[in-house]
C-alpha cells in the first residue's frame, strides 16, 4: 500500500489521503519507524520483502518464488529440482497485454495447467530435445501457477510478467547468466512458444473471447531457483512457540511453511479488493488465542497498484483499516486487561506494515523503504501522530533493515 506523492492528491501519498483512522490511532499510540525490506542487490519482489520482514537474510535464504510457491502448495522438490513461478498471462499480438489474464479463477487455471501437463510437458519435440519427465506443471492459485524442471540450472535472467505490461514479449524470453544454463533457458523458452499454440486452440479461451475476456494465452515461467534453508522463527524467536500465517497468495503460504508458521485457509480470500476482509480479520483473532504470532497479509492494495488504479488502491487502503485492523483491534485491545471478560487472554501487540511500495504510476514494485507502526499495550509512544511514508520518517526507531524490525517487534512482547 506504500506509494509516490500523486499530483491529483494535492500531492499526498494514497496512505495520507485515504481515510484510516485506526492505523492513524495505532502510530499515535505506538512507536514508527521506517524499514528497507529489500537487500542491496536484490529485485523488489515479494519474496524478498516478506522474508525480509520475517528477519532472513536473503543472502542466506533467497531462492526465487518458484520454491515458495512449491512448499506453499505441497509439493517436495528433490536436490536437482528447479522450482519456477508460472504465470497463466495475455499475450495480444506481440505484447503483453497483462500478467493475469485478467483475473482467471483457481478452477479455471487448474484446468489450462491440467491440459499443460498432458499436451505439453510430454510433448514429443519436448522429449525428444530435452529428455523425458523432465517438465511437471502444478496448479496453483488464479494465475499463479508452479513449473519444475529436473536438473534445471537456476542461473538465468527472467523477467516477472507484472514489470512489463504492453511490452513486447520476444525480447523478454529468458536469457542464460551462464553457458551451462543455457539448455534450461532454451527449454522454458520452447514450452512459452508452444504453450501458446496450445492455449489459443484452447475452447476455454475461444469462450473467453466470445464473452470479451482477456484470453489466457501464454504461460510465463520466472523467479526460479532450489528448496531454500530457512530456520523456523520458532527456533530463532523464543516468544514463538506457535504461529500461523493467513494469505490468499501462494508464495507467501509459501514462506510461512518454512518458516515453521502453519497455513489458515479463509473462505473468500482472494488476493484481490474483494477478498474476505473480515473473514480474515476473524481468523487472525482466533489463531491469537491459541498462538503467539500471527502474519496476516492482505494482497488486495498491491494488485491495484499493478493494474494503475488509484480510485481501487484507495479503497483497498481504507477497507484494511475499516474491515481488519479495526475488527482485529477493538477485539484484542482488552484481553489481559483484569476485570474485562476476556482478562485470562494474553494482551496482543500489532504491527502494520506494507512489504513494498506499488506505485500507481509506477505498476509494478520499487524498493523504496516503508513505514511500519508498532503498537502494543503499555508501549511509550513516540511524537508521530499519523500512519504514512512522510510521518514514519520522524519515528523513533528510525530507519531499519534486515532482522531489525522483527526483533524491534519481538523486543515488545517480552
Amino acid at each position: 500500500m506504500a506509494d509516490w506523492h500523486v499530483e491529483s492528491l494535492g500531492n499526498k501519498t494514497l496512505l495520507q489521503y485515504a481515510k484510516t483512522p485506526y492505523m492513524d490511532m495505532l502510530a499515535k499510540a505506538g512507536k514508527t519507524g521506517m524499514l528497507k525490506t529489500v537487500q542491496d542487490g536484490f529485485h523488489p519482489g515479494s519474496e524478498v520483502a516478506n522474508s525480509s520482514i520475517l528477519g532472513y537474510d536473503q543472502n542466506e535464504v533467497y531462492e526465487g518464488r518458484g520454491p515458495l510457491e512449491a512448499a506453499s502448495i505441497g509439493v517436495e522438490l528433490a536436490p536437482d529440482d528447479m522450482a519456477i513461478r508460472c504465470n497463466i498471462i495475455c499475450i495480444e499480438g506481440d505484447h503483453i497485454k497483462n500478467h493475469s489474464c485478467g483475473r482467471l479463477e483457481t478452477e479455471e487455471g487448474d484446468i489450462l495447467i491440467k491440459y499443460l501437463q498432458e499436451h505439453l510437458a510430454n510433448d514429443p519435440e519436448i522429449v525428444a530435445k530435452y529428455g523425458k519427465d523432465r517438465v511437471h506443471f502444478y496448479t496453483g492459485v488464479q494465475y499463479r501457477h508452479l513449473l519444475v524442471i529436473k536438473g534445471g540450472d537456476k542461473r538465468l535472467i527472467c523477467t516477472p510478467p507484472h514489470d512489463v505490461p504492453l511490452k513486447p514479449w520476444k525480447p523478454l524470453l529468458v536469457k542464460a547468466e551462464v553457458p551451462e544454463a543455457q539448455q534450461t533457458a532454451d527449454l522454458i523458452n520452447d514450452l512459452i512458444i508452444k504453450s501458446q499454440q496450445l492455449l489459443n486452440a484452447h475452447p476455454f479461451n475461444a469462450q473467453r473471447i466470445a464473452e470479451g475476456k482477456d484470453p489466457a494465452n501464454s504461460i510465463w515461467p520466472w523467479a526460479g531457483g532450489y528448496r531454500p534453508h530457512m530456520i523456523p522463527l520458532t527456533t530463532t524467536f523464543p516468544q514463538i512457540k506457535r504461529g500461523s500465517v493467513i494469505t490468499a497468495v501462494d508464495l507467501i503460504r509459501g514462506i510461512g511453511s518454512l518458516a515453521g508458521l502453519r497455513v489458515i485457509d479463509v473462505e473468500g480470500a482472494t488476493g484481490l479488493y474483494d477478498t474476505n476482509y473480515e473473514g480474515k480479520a476473524q481468523a487472525a483473532i482466533e489463531a491469537l488465542k491459541t498462538d503467539d504470532f500471527v502474519y496476516l497479509h492482505i494482497e488486495a492494495s498491491d494488485e491495484a497498484g499493478h493494474d494503475g488504479d488509484l480510485e481501487l488502491k484507495i479503497q483497498t487502503i481504507e477497507n484494511l483499516d475499516n474491515r481488519c485492523i479495526r475488527l482485529i483491534y477493538e477485539e484484542v485491545k482488552n484481553w489481559g486487561v483484569p476485570g474485562t471478560p476476556t482478562a485470562d487472554l494474553e494482551p496482543v501487540a500489532i504491527a502494520v506494515l506494507p512489504d513494498h511500495p506499488t506505485p500507481v504510476a509506477h505498476r509494478t514494485h520499487t524498493n523504496e523503504p516503508i513505514p511500519f507502526l508498532i503498537y502494543a499495550p503499555g508501549i511509550t509512544p513516540d511524537s508521530v501522530q499519523t500512519f504514512d511514508e512522510e510521518s514514519c520518517k520522524a519515528g523513533i526507531y528510525g530507519n531499519l533493515e534486515k532482522d531489525g524490525f522483527i526483533r524491534a517487534f519481538m523486543s515488545e512482547l517480552n
